[in-house]
């Protein structure tokens, strides 16, 4: 496939015993190389006069060819493949998170004042002044990562068992990121009310909620229902961390096409959840003609087919030149294209038909609508989703400081206006001078991010009288 590069995520360690001659090695790496195989480590196992055993790391470009490297090393005369390992699943055993203690209990009086019998009085201080509930216990500094499994990224509707390594992974990032306690929580259920029935029990537990991978249009019913009942912060992430990242995306490409958000015509390949997002956030921002296309083609005020009351609202927002017709139509003459779609769904020629200095987001993942290789010669801009290109757009970027500044204020939601400032704090931690075509977004590991976005949306929080206490110094970032 074009553009597809052997990558860690597809890594195998192979461990191969062979004879101790000379040029052996070579002869493995050779028939790793002639299959495409990237070597990334050669490690030694056990060495002697005779025999040697060596691991050796390839990263392939996916499961099939993994499979390809090992049966070229299988077939090299007198060298025994002893085992395979995957060192993605290796990392995954027994799970990617776990609990630990805060306080030691290594003593009777350890164990009085941690439990019985002094947590009682700490209860009935709790349940006599339930405020206190946010200083005496973890509840103000922990998050729900809440999921069904029915749109995990890439893979769909794989149910809730399926989705836990994902989910867990994103409460990594929060703890490793930004220093907030999350925990997955994956619902057996796709009922919108049953969703909403046991987020709302669970919640006295959290300090807000984290919704992922549910699907389009349930997810926008199950949000609106939450934020409305719930006085902790429910964000959506695939809706709202995606829109936050484009726009902090866009605004630092402007900088480099020097064109104004009120002139852009933008043209959206996608109408779910994130593209539905994304589309009323750049409105928010000051982008006012904004084309969606679906299946069906351009999403236009009355159109009937493959229409929901969700499309049928944003509709009524976009599109105001009124166009009809397909994905070509709403390309000509377009200064950015936003893929929130499929794999391979665009065409050069068709990114042929935009504005100069075309701005081309494809992130679709891990295959995205249009390689980059393919939209170069027509765009002056170009992100993707993946790690192995510049500019990738990752919701990472987002969560783990929006929730940061959230909890820090005790915010009761995330606004339109709080979206807003973490976009800006995003754009704005890539000095001016440095913003090139190839760097418009800041890495997930520069630390910079985490702080900007805290304190511009704790700074809006009580700006926009969301927020429920001062803010104070960030709970695990104080002195980093």
């Amino acid at each position: 496939m074009a553009g597809k590069h052997p990558e860690v995520t597809y890594s195998v360690t192979i461990r191969a015993e062979y004879s101790n001659q000379p040029g052996m090695l070579g002869t493995i790496t050779s028939a790793i190389g002639e299959v495409g195989g990237d070597i990334g480590a050669v490690d030694m196992v056990y060495s002697s006069r005779d025999q040697m055993v060596r691991d050796i790391t390839v990263n392939a470009r996916d499961t099939e060819h993994s499979h390809e490297v090992v049966k070229a090393v299988e077939a090299i005369r007198n060298v025994r493949v002893i085992s395979v390992s995957d060192p993605v699943f290796l990392a995954h055993l027994g799970g990617k998170i776990t609990v630990t203690s805060k306080i030691a209990l290594k003593t009777r009086s350890d164990l009085s004042k941690a439990y019985t019998p002094g947590v009682g009085r700490v209860s009935m201080h709790i349940h006599d002044n339930p405020k206190a509930v946010w200083t005496l216990t973890s509840k103000a500094n922990t998050v729900a990562v809440v999921t069904d499994g029915t749109a995990v990224l890439g893979l769909g509707d794989i149910g809730p068992a399926a989705a836990l390594p994902v989910m867990e992974g994103k409460a990594l990032l929060f703890k490793e990121l930004a220093g907030v306690d999350a925990w997955p929580l994956c619902l057996d259920t796709k009922d919108p009310d049953e969703i909403v029935r046991t987020v709302k029990a669970i919640a006295p537990g959290f300090g807000g909620i984290n919704l992922e991978d549910i699907s389009a249009p349930r997810c926008f019913e199950i949000e609106e229902r939450l934020k409305k009942e719930l006085d902790i912060p429910v964000m959506h992430d695939d809706q709202h961390a995606t829109a936050v990242v484009i726009t902090a995306g866009l605004l630092n490409s402007l900088k480099i096409v020097k064109k104004e958000l009120a002139n852009l015509k933008v043209a959206i390949l996608g109408a779910g959840a994130s593209a539905n997002a994304t589309a009323r956030l750049l409105l928010k921002v000051g982008v006012s003609d904004i084309i969606l296309c679906d299946r069906q083609g351009v999403v236009y005020r009355g159109r009937r087919e493959n229409m929901n009351p969700y499309k049928e609202k944003i509709a009524a927002l976009t599109n105001p030149r009124g166009i009809k017709g397909t994905l070509d139509d709403a390309l000509d003459g377009a200064d950015m294209f936003i893929g929130l779609s499929g794999p391979e769904l665009v065409k050069g020629n068709q990114v042929k038909r935009m504005a100069r200095d075309a701005i081309v987001f494809a992130l679709a993942n891990p295959v995205p609508e249009i390689w980059p290789e393919e939209a170069e010669p027509y765009a002056r801009i170009i992100a993707t989703g993946r790690s192995d290109y510049p500019n990738q757009i990752n919701n990472a970027l987002v969560f783990p400081g929006m929730f940061r500044g959230v909890l820090d204020v005790r915010a009761r939601e995330i606004n339109d206006e709080m979206k807003l400032a973490a976009a800006n704090a995003i754009a704005s931690v890539i000095p001016s001078a440095e913003v090139n075509p190839e760097y418009i977004i800041p890495s997930v590991f520069n630390k910079a991010v985490v702080r900007a976005i805290a304190k511009a949306v704790a700074t809006t929080a009580h700006k926009t009288g969301v927020a429920q206490r001062s803010r104070r110094r960030y709970h695990s970032l104080a002195g980093s």
